[in-house]
């Protein structure tokens, strides 16, 4: 008898409905943008997109008036930069050491921030901080040796024959062509 109970207690397997989205309001917002910023970090530009989506997903179920909650959004980022919550210098100088630690070159980090929305000053201070600590040769070194490539190829005998590769994987990875040649025939450490 249990086990034909079993089966009736689960929900039926089919297609979900998709979850209605929430009336848009000032408070839905200010909680929505909160608990974003608390699993990421963003900038303004960031939080904006997805503050919009949410905005533009409500307005398209309940209706309502868009420039309205425009308002409310602009409002709120305002007062997060106010608050310390949402900082775009900060974000750029954390993104640009952590991407130039990992061996990304300055045209890779400089592409990454603008996509995110930050200033084209910002940008380039930025860099230029990453870039005193890093430089672009020893950024495509740590990226050759993530990627194997090079120097750091586990099989030496095939390292001539894929010579050319490994220079388009550091073309393709943003750096130089004197750079990425200076690494490839680099002897191995």
């Amino acid at each position: 008898m249990d086990e034909a109970r079993e089966g009736q207690d689960r929900k039926p397997a089919g297609p979900r409905k998709p979850k209605r989205p929430r009336k848009v309001s000032p408070t839905y917002l200010e909680n929505a943008a909160l608990h974003y910023l608390k699993r990421y970090a963003a900038t303004q530009s960031q939080l904006k997109r997805v503050l919009m989506r949410r905005v533009d997903k409500s307005l398209k179920f309940h209706g309502g008036d868009r420039a309205e909650a425009l308002g409310w959004m602009d409002a709120l980022v305002a007062k997060l930069v106010r608050n310390g919550l949402l900082n775009d210098e900060a974000y750029a100088r954390m993104k640009a050491h952590s991407l130039r630690a990992s061996g990304r070159s300055t045209r890779v980090i400089a592409q990454k921030l603008r996509l995110k929305g930050v200033s084209a000053e910002l940008v380039t201070q930025k860099l230029a901080d990453a870039t005193a600590e890093v430089s672009d040769e020893e950024a495509a070194r740590i990226w050759a040796r993530k990627k194997r490539l090079g120097p750091f190829r586990k099989n030496a005998s095939t390292r001539e024959e894929n010579r050319q590769k490994d220079l388009a994987a550091l073309a393709r990875a943003g750096f130089s062509f004197g750079i990425a040649k200076k690494i490839i025939d680099s002897t191995p450490e």
